[in-house]
């Protein structure tokens, strides 16, 4: 993400949540969300990755639906499913793998719209040094974080013949990859493309994994079943602001860009360009299931095959019912 990738959600830290995330099915959610404000909690700090909620709220889409709502952002000290499960959030952003990891511990994180049909994950290469493809950094040392052992890796050590022996602690920063011209590195194409230019003055060969088969949702919307069961209509309006937030991003950036930058004065405005670009140029948003069905759809197809691919990698038990990982029931128009 901009500024640094951050972890995905460690299998310790759904299991941490759980208690307080299932005495949430017991009941103990308080139902007063019409009386304040919906609040929605980040995955990361403030960026274009989240502009089309910035949009949304910047230009009153939420209002016009009837909608109070507060953002606030993630970070490094945030855990979102803490914050769900103490009432604190009622929506957070997740991805694929966060949803069948708390499905697995058993967790009611109910995912209701996925808006980047890829995932931004990429690997980093120098350029000049013989690696063109994702095939030709079998071998070479790769700076990823703990996290990419739950989600990428297992599909790449699968399909590409990666190696534990290749991996190094990436620990956010860009140096030991631009010291080491033989090495890559995990990033997201919305912003560590664009942290190579500045610190390093190249632009390196970038690898999206999900134009290789890397098939996980990204920045899906995520409440708990109890919240959806006791306040749909307000879940379906949100989803469906949100999806006309990141409609209007994607053509003026500029309202969500102007609170992304109140929220996080730290991201400057030519990252907020680059990645708002990028978010275009690699379909991130409007390829995939969204190219048929509009912004933020997903599939019943879709989930069983991410499903069924984690199941063979290992990363998932084969015994899970993925349904209860997500519903269609909030989207507008057809769903399949």
């Amino acid at each position: 993400m901009s500024g640094v990738t951050p972890e995905p959600w460690p299998r310790r830290r759904f299991l941490a949540s759980g208690a307080a995330l299932l005495a949430v099915g017991a009941g103990s959610r308080p139902s007063s969300a019409r009386s304040r404000p919906l609040r929605l909690v980040t995955n990361w700090y403030a960026q274009a990755e989240h502009g089309g909620f910035y949009q949304a709220l910047a230009t009153g889409i939420y209002a016009d639906y009837g909608l109070q709502v507060e953002i606030r952002m993630g970070g490094t000290a945030v855990n979102v499913l803490q914050l769900l499960a103490g009432g604190a959030a009622d929506f957070v952003l997740g991805g694929s793998p966060d949803a069948l990891a708390a499905l697995q511990a058993g967790i009611p994180v109910l995912t209701v719209a996925a808006f980047f049909q890829k995932d931004p994950q990429c690997l980093l290469a120098h350029p000049g040094v013989g690696i063109e493809r994702l095939e030709d950094l079998r071998g070479k040392p790769i700076w990823v974080s703990p996290g990419a052992n739950l989600t990428y890796w297992p599909f790449l050590r699968a399909k590409f013949g990666f190696t534990d022996e290749q991996k190094r602690p990436y620990n956010l920063s860009l140096t030991p990859f631009l010291l080491d011209k033989s090495s890559a590195q995990q990033g997201y194409v919305t912003s560590e493309p664009f942290r190579v230019r500045q610190e390093g003055g190249f632009d390196p060969v970038v690898f999206l994994l999900a134009d290789y088969g890397y098939s996980p949702y990204a920045t899906t919307l995520e409440t708990t079943r109890p919240f959806a069961e006791q306040h749909p209509e307000q879940v379906r309006k949100f989803v469906a602001a949100s999806i006309q937030g990141w409609q209007s991003y994607l053509e003026d950036p500029r309202p969500g860009n102007r609170l992304i930058r109140q929220d996080n004065p730290n991201m400057s405005e030519a990252l907020l360009a680059y990645a708002h670009q990028a978010l275009k140029d690699y379909g991130l948003l409007t390829s995939g299931d969204a190219a048929t069905l509009g912004i933020g759809a997903m599939t019943h197809q879709r989930w069983q095959t991410y499903f069924q691919e984690m199941v063979a990698l290992g990363t998932v038990e084969a015994n899970l019912d993925v349904g209860q990982a997500y519903t269609l029931d909030f989207l507008p128009g057809p769903t399949a």
